[in-house]
């Protein structure tokens, strides 16, 4: 359940009312169901999430400390660009990707075509409904910024639970700057995260830090990663 639409793409706006008037205007409250309520919708949403996510799961895939981990696991997954490029770039990691139970056939067969089937597999559900699957690492990739300020806690809550001692989350996103000057990418995301979304918004890393904290995390640090893109980490 990975979000990031790409600034112009469909020129959605809030009417008088306040109300969305993006693809979800036609009823309930989720962006993403709307985007994934048909195949070739699905297909064009979580290919274009894996363009957006390419760079920083390669920067993520160096700067991270693997070698301690041995299972990961990505929320929101899409069509599985991060799980295969980390898989790709460290033999001894296995991973699952865990999105909306339609997702399942679009992850698979981009897995097997890179021939990472045995090491990467696919989980269906809804992050909020229950509890996440067991692993080393987490990574929550365009995740938080979609969800409100509630919302970012209770999955951070979830991240905290699910993880091992000394086990660790990543939340990447254009975070922005804690002195919020600089990151103009960010501020622009946040404001089509306004736009697309009922409560979300972007966040400095010191917010993420604070929020990582409350939710349990002993040690926590903010590091760039490629362009305005930057991650949160938070270790168990």
């Amino acid at each position: 359940m990975r979000g990031f639409t790409v600034f112009g793409a469909r020129s959605p706006k809030r009417s008088k009312t306040g109300e969305l008037q993006n693809e979800a205007k036609g009823g309930g409250d989720n962006f993403f169901a709307a985007m994934y309520a048909t195949p070739d919708r699905l297909r064009d949403f979580l290919r274009a999430m894996s363009g957006l996510s390419a760079g920083p799961a390669h920067a993520i895939a160096q700067k991270f400390d693997w070698k301690s981990y041995k299972t990961f696991m990505d929320l929101g997954t899409a069509q599985g660009e991060l799980p295969v490029i980390l898989a790709q770039t460290h033999p001894h990691l296995s991973g699952i990707g865990f999105d909306l139970p339609m997702v399942r056939p679009v992850f698979e067969e981009f897995v097997a075509g890179h021939g990472l089937s045995e090491r990467l597999v696919f989980k269906g559900g809804d992050f909020f409904a229950e509890d996440l699957p067991k692993a080393d690492v987490i990574v929550m990739g365009h995740i938080l910024h979609d969800w409100d300020l509630a919302q970012k806690k209770s999955l951070l809550a979830k991240a905290f639970a699910a993880l091992p001692k000394g086990g660790a989350v990543i939340a990447y996103d254009p975070i922005l700057d804690d002195d919020r000057r600089e990151n103009t990418f960010g501020f622009l995301a946040s404001l089509n995260m306004l736009i697309e979304t009922k409560g979300g918004f972007e966040y400095t890393g010191a917010d993420c830090q604070a929020w990582m904290r409350e939710a349990g995390f002993s040690a926590t640090r903010v590091e760039p990663l490629v362009g305005a893109h930057s991650m949160a980490v938070g270790i168990k």
